[in-house]
Parts: C-alpha cells; sequence; structure tokens
C-alpha cells in the first residue's frame, strides 16, 4: 500500500502542478448500469464466461455510473461496481482511491465483498478507509486529502462491490468515463449515463467507442447513456500507447462554473483566452524597483535573445520549485508581486513570473498548458477541454528563433525543453485568444549516446579500464539523478545504471555542458572480476558489455498501432587489449540490419592484439501499423541476439 500512496502522489504532484485535482479516482470506477435488481448469487466466479478470463486479472461484472449536471454547481456522480478479482496482480485495480476538498465531497460510500461462490463474507462503509492527506512531500499547501480501501484477500477469486456517492461544486472538468478500466481487465457489463439540463450546450467526444448512446428527452432534462458488453481482457503490447487501447467517452460543458468564476468556451480559442483573462493578466505587476532591475539587467544585450537568456538566468539564480496548489483551485497563479518577494512558485506562478519579468523588457511571451510526462501526449486538438494538462511552460516567439523555456528547473539549459515536454501540442494563452503550439522534436539523431572504452582482458578473464559517454539530445537527462549527490551515492547508483556481477568504479566523473547543445559526460575507470569465463583451453568472452537491446515477444493479432515515443541513436567503440597468447576460434559475423524501424550496425575487427567492437543502433521514433510488429520483433529480437553474442578465444 505504500507503493500505492508513493504511486498516488507521483501522480497528484504531476496533475496539480496544474491543478488537475477533480477525480482521483484511479481504480475502476467510470461505470455504468444498475444493479439494484441483481441478486449476490449472480456474482459466483464460475458463471464468468471463458473468454473474458483469459488474459484478466480481474473482470467487471457490471458497473453503473452516473454523472448528473443539472445545477452546474452542485454536480452528483454516483458509481456502483462489481469486480471480479482473480489474481494478486489486480490489486490496484480493486484499490478505490476518492479525493476530496473543499470543493468535491464524499457523500456516501459502502460496499460488500463476496467470495468465490458470490456469498457475502464482509461489509464496509466509509470508516473502513484509511483517511490521509494527499499533499506531496514537496507542497507547501494543498487542501486535498484521499480516502482508500484495499481489500485484504489471500483467496482468490473474490468480488468487490463498491456503492458510493460524491458531489462537485463545479463543472468545468466532468469525470472522463473509461469503459475499460485497465489493460488485462475484461468486462462483462459496463455503462456511463449522463444527465444535463436540455437547454444546457456540452460538448462530447467518443473515443474507440462504436454504438451509439442511447438519449432520452423528458421533463426539460436530456440522458445520455453509453454501455458497453463482453469487452475482452486487453494484453499490454510492446511500444503501444494505452489510450490507443480504450474505450472512454469526454464531456465538457460550453458554460461553467468553478470556485465562484464562470465562462464559457467551445474551442482551444475561447479557453486560452479565458485562462488569459480570468486567471493570469491581472497578475503580473512588478514593483518599479523590479522593472527597472530587469531594464539595467538587459541594457547592454547584444540582441533579443540574449536578454532572454539574462532573465532566465537571473529566474533560475532568485527562485525555486515549490508546489502551491491554492486560488481558484489550484489553476490561477500566485501574482509576480508575490514570486518576486518570497523567491519560490509552483509551475504556474513561476511561469507567470517569469512572463512578467520578459514584460518589463518588452518582450513578448506566451503563457502555455502542456500535458507532460515521458511519454508524449499532446492536447486533443478537436476536443477543447480543461482537464488535459498538467504543467505550464513558456514560450518566447523571437523573430525566426521561437525559445522554449521551462520555469520549474534551476539546473535545465536555457532553451533546453527535454523529455518532459518536447514533441506535442500544447495551448498557449494570449490576449487575443488560445493557439495550438507544437514544441520542439528531440530528433532520433540528436537523440545521441557515444561511448569509448579503452579495456584491457588479462589471462584470469578480468576487465579492467577507462570509459567515457557523451549524452546528447533527450539522452542529456540519463543521469539527472546522479547530480548532486554524495560521491558514494553516485557509484551506488552507477552500478545500478551498469547493472553488471563484479563490476567496480573508480574516479567517476559527471559533467553537464548547458550551451546550444547540451551534453552530459561521464568517465571513470572500471574492472570487472571473471567476466570472461574459462574452460579447458578456452575462453569465453560476450564483447558488448554495456549496452544490450532486450528482446519482446511475438504476438498474434496485435490491436494497438505501434508507438515509438522516442527515436534514439547509440554508438558504442569498445576496444580490447588482448593477451598474447589468445587466438580467436569463433566469433559473430559482422551484420548491416535496415528497415522501416531504423538500423543496426556490428563490426568485430582484430588489429594488434586488439579487438576492436563496434555497435551503431538507430531507433527511428514515429507511429507505425499494428500490421508491422512482425518486422519490429524480427529486427528487435535481431538486434538482441547479436548483442548477446559472444567470441570464443583459443588459449596456447
Amino acid at each position: 500500500m505504500k507503493t500505492l500512496i508513493a504511486s498516488l502522489q507521483r501522480w497528484h504532484y504531476q496533475k496539480n502542478c496544474f491543478a488537475i485535482r477533480c477525480f482521483f479516482l484511479i481504480s475502476t470506477i467510470f461505470i455504468g448500469t444498475d444493479l439494484q435488481a441483481q441478486k449476490i448469487s449472480e456474482y459466483n466466479a464460475e458463471l464468468i464466461p471463458a473468454n473474458l478470463k483469459q488474459h484478466a486479472n480481474a473482470v467487471v461484472r457490471s458497473e453503473a455510473t452516473v454523472v448528473d449536471m443539472r445545477a452546474p454547481d452542485n454536480v452528483i456522480l454516483t458509481v456502483r461496481q462489481a469486480l471480479t478479482v482473480l489474481n494478486k496482480n489486480a490489486e490496484r485495480t480493486a484499490t478505490l482511491v476518492l479525493n476530496y476538498d473543499k470543493n468535491t465531497s464524499i457523500k456516501s460510500v459502502k460496499g460488500q465483498i463476496l467470495n468465490s461462490a458470490g456469498e457475502q463474507v464482509a461489509k464496509l462503509t466509509l470508516s473502513n478507509f484509511i483517511d490521509q492527506s494527499a499533499v506531496s512531500d514537496f507542497s507547501l499547501y494543498e487542501d486535498s486529502r484521499v480516502k482508500y480501501y484495499t481489500p485484504n484477500m489471500n483467496a482468490y477469486p473474490y468480488t468487490i462491490i463498491y456503492d458510493y456517492e460524491i458531489r462537485f461544486k463545479q463543472n468545468l472538468n466532468i469525470p472522463v468515463w473509461y469503459a475499460t478500466p485497465d489493460l488485462n481487465v475484461a468486462v462483462e457489463k459496463s455503462s456511463y449515463t449522463f444527465i444535463n439540463k436540455i437547454e444546457d450546450e456540452v460538448r462530447i467526444k467518443e473515443y474507440n467507442y462504436s454504438g451509439q448512446p442511447q438519449i432520452i428527452e423528458k421533463d426539460k432534462v436530456i440522458s445520455r447513456t453509453w454501455e458497453v458488453n463482453n469487452i475482452i481482457a486487453l494484453r499490454p503490447e510492446p511500444y503501444a500507447r494505452q489510450k490507443d487501447f480504450l474505450t472512454y467517452v469526454k464531456i465538457a460543458p460550453e458554460k461553467f462554473t468553478y470556485y465562484g468564476h464562470t465562462g464559457s468556451y467551445k474551442n482551444w480559442d475561447e479557453l486560452g483566452k479565458w485562462i488569459y483573462d480570468d486567471l493570469i493578466k491581472d497578475r503580473q505587476q512588478l514593483s518599479e524597483k523590479s522593472v527597472q532591475q530587469i531594464k539595467s539587467l538587459i541594457k547592454d544585450a547584444d540582441n533579443e535573445k540574449e536578454k532572454v537568456r539574462r532573465i532566465y538566468n537571473y529566474l533560475q539564480k532568485k527562485t525555486r520549485y515549490i508546489s502551491v496548489q491554492v486560488g481558484i483551485g489550484g489553476y490561477q497563479p500566485f501574482p509576480a508581486s508575490d514570486v518576486d518577494q518570497l523567491s519560490y512558485g509552483d509551475c504556474k506562478a513561476l511561469v507567470n513570473y517569469a512572463q512578467s519579468l520578459l514584460k518589463a523588457a518588452d518582450i513578448k511571451s506566451y503563457y502555455c498548458v502542456v500535458n507532460a510526462g515521458d511519454i508524449k501526449q499532446s492536447l486533443d486538438p478537436g476536443f477543447a477541454s480543461m482537464d488535459q494538462a498538467n504543467h505550464i511552460i513558456l514560450c518566447v516567439p523571437l523573430k525566426n528563433d521561437t525559445t522554449w523555456l521551462e520555469c520549474t528547473s534551476q539546473d535545465i539549459p536555457f532553451g533546453y525543453l527535454g523529455s518532459f515536454t518536447d514533441d506535442r501540442l500544447v495551448l498557449a494563452c494570449t490576449p487575443e485568444g488560445g493557439k495550438l503550439l507544437k514544441t520542439p522534436v528531440l530528433s532520433t539523431e540528436n537523440n545521441l549516446l557515444k561511448r569509448v572504452a579503452e579495456l584491457t582482458l588479462d589471462q584470469e578473464g578480468n576487465i579492467s579500464g577507462t570509459l567515457q559517454t557523451n549524452f546528447l539530445g533527450s539522452q542529456y537527462e540519463n543521469y539527472q539523478r546522479l547530480f548532486n549527490k554524495p560521491y558514494t551515492e553516485q557509484i551506488k547508483l552507477l552500478k545500478e545504471e551498469y547493472d553488471i556481477d563484479n563490476i567496480n568504479f573508480a574516479d567517476f566523473k559527471l559533467t553537464q555542458i548547458k550551451d546550444a547543445n547540451p551534453r552530459t559526460i561521464e568517465s571513470f575507470n572500471l574492472t570487472i572480476q571473471k567476466y570472461a569465463s574459462k574452460a579447458n583451453n578456452h575462453v569465453y568472452l560476450f564483447p558488448n558489455v554495456f549496452n544490450k537491446m532486450f528482446s519482446i515477444p511475438e504476438l498474434r493479432n496485435r490491436q494497438a498501432s505501434i508507438a515509438v515515443n522516442r527515436g534514439f541513436t547509440d554508438e558504442d567503440i569498445l576496444t580490447y587489449q588482448l593477451p598474447d597468447n589468445y587466438k580467436i576460434e569463433m566469433k559473430p559475423e559482422n551484420r548491416e540490419i535496415n528497415c522501416i524501424f531504423g538500423s543496426y550496425n556490428f563490426s568485430l575487427e582484430i588489429q594488434n592484439k586488439k579487438l576492436i567492437y563496434t555497435r551503431k543502433l538507430v531507433l527511428k521514433n514515429g507511429i507505425y501499423a499494428a500490421s508491422n510488429y512482425p518486422e519490429l520483433t524480427k529486427f528487435i529480437n535481431a538486434v538482441s541476439e547479436i548483442d548477446n553474442s559472444k567470441i570464443v578465444f583459443k588459449t596456447d
């Protein structure tokens, strides 16, 4: 459970950086159809169809969700769910986590636990839930709390029934309904009903939903119901985006109420203008002293970009990131004058402050809303909604040289966004309205790892030598967790990076060069005891010590498209000084492989008692058809096989 809550807090950080704090329901709670008339015996696990058990850790027997939005400041979510847990791997799915704060209240919770025969063995109420603060360790202030419950069952299968009601004092964010709650979870029956007044306009988008909702209009109210039946469990697939699998429905009212604020929007243009007008523009005042300080800072700068660089360096030295989830549900930044005085803020506050500093220098910039994370996720250009983002960055549209700034880091290079926000659509909030912009792409050829090692292989099979690696592009961040750590901790983490038995390091050095093309450089001395095995008069060496590709499974009937999230290029040159009496008896042939996904080059050469191992792997980013998966497995598995090939030496 500590793992669950740690995961919860990490999620909470990512979402609440831009205050996506509305519906913290990790488990399978967005569900449908009325269960009241069903008998408990119908949840006998033996009644689950065999095809739904295949690849399933759990089966949703029947689910019902209703969202009633007849009053914009009193939206009621009611959920009833019956979930049969087949094995311990479904613990997260069986756990119910509910978030609440000043804007969200839990009105009621009850439930039952049934054995495999569908017989009740326990009841639960809100008193069985654990209550704790959802405040993260790095947050100065948040008012959010969580209640969570995990069944303490050791006998499988069992069924848990949850029945609860939540009230939201806003309708800016409506819960997203996921018909399929997670991978490896099958669904017998699930539905979602959304109720609103007929005169209230709402926008709806269905993802991977093949049917049509049932629509009923009565007494000035319209209800829409989506339903699915007999959905088999979806398996995880390599190089797949989970959103490609799942069926879900998103709803956004045109007119909304939130923390006493009202507004309306039908598209990104109108939403961006509301964010600018209501949340930002009146919070960018600086004192005259601060304005003059900025003007003095840039007075002798040669060009606009140099001015921006100086202001960004000033921001990094002056401020630090602290999560502060207050204001309009966490959506509104602290005033720039407060950040100027206190020298801290969250992403919203720091971007707003940076924008204010640039405004003092008469430099235009855009406050940009982004869905941040290592997995690239763009805002949906065809469906505007407030709940798609979790972070704020700054765009400075210089002439012929647009510059992007991450304002929460004191270490990140100027103009470098990194893998947290690269290559995705973001919303720029301007006085004229919202604009969808694309953040820079970290390209396959520039996401470069270049490693050179000079090694000696001795008579006992030990390896010693020196190694240097340059990391560029997105790989610049590979060692970020090692920086600012004590040397002993760095060595400990380095052994996790190089997971090789009996490896030891000395003279480890880590350097970052923060120019226009930032790079990280590692160097160290190393020894690996008994790396090459010996038998009789033979020595067996796996020349690729440091960089091996893992194989992927072959799959029939792959469902999702292939998504190579971020391409990269790895180059390794390892030179081994060999003992005089070592003669090659067997070695793998040099290989070159080319396909739509990339290329691989491998060679071994002998030069004056030196073995030179060269490897270059290029994996191209992009979205590919599922039908290309056999070619991907052939490529990846061929690379893995060669990476793990060995050389056999014969000794005199």
